[in-house]
């Protein structure tokens, strides 16, 4: 994948490179909502459902290694979770925040590798769906899924301290 910075890579660049920088960009946006924040603020439930930034790393993290990993029979690691239930959703008692996002790290570099590996129309079979997927599918729908949750992130991280945006402001 090209440089961001260079605009005609950036603009111009294949499909699967296109898509992979946009799931890395609300990637990337997801976890700048967790900087600065204690333990108490990351898992602080921010809706009447208990909707906390945490938890909603916690569950990219999974559905990361479920369409990305699982569905296109590469290993998962061993999930300490069921995550076919909610708590996918929320932190427990015992997982920190560097716990959860080295988690996600994990997740991402599975992710990655299997869209580094496959062509964007390789297939996959998702256990929990009764069709296959492609790979270009699972792209997009993991873009739509991480920006919904991105935008979830910004108004709960807004509301705990006033930060809000989809990006790192320039110089902080």
């Amino acid at each position: 994948m090209a440089n961001d910075g260079d605009t005609d890579a950036l603009y111009h660049d294949s499909e699967k490179a296109t898509l992979h920088r946009s799931l890395n960009r609300v990637r990337d946006a997801v976890l700048w909502k967790l900087d600065g924040l204690d333990e108490e603020q990351a898992r602080r439930p921010m809706t009447p459902s208990g909707t906390s930034l945490l938890g909603l790393v916690k569950h990219l993290a999974s559905v990361e290694y479920g369409w990305f990993v699982e569905s296109f029979g590469r290993e998962v690691e061993p999930l300490w979770f069921d995550p076919y239930t909610d708590e996918d959703m929320s932190p427990g008692p015992d997982e920190t925040t560097e716990q959860i996002i080295a988690f996600y790290g994990r997740a991402r570099t599975a992710a990655d590798q299997v869209i580094t590996d496959l062509p964007l129309d390789a297939t996959g079979q998702p256990p929990w769906r009764k069709h296959s997927v492609s790979l270009r599918w699972v792209l997009v729908h993991m873009i739509t899924e991480t920006a919904r949750h991105a935008g979830h992130m910004d108004i709960a991280r807004e509301l705990i301290d006033g930060a809000a945006g989809d990006h790192r402001p320039s110089g902080v």
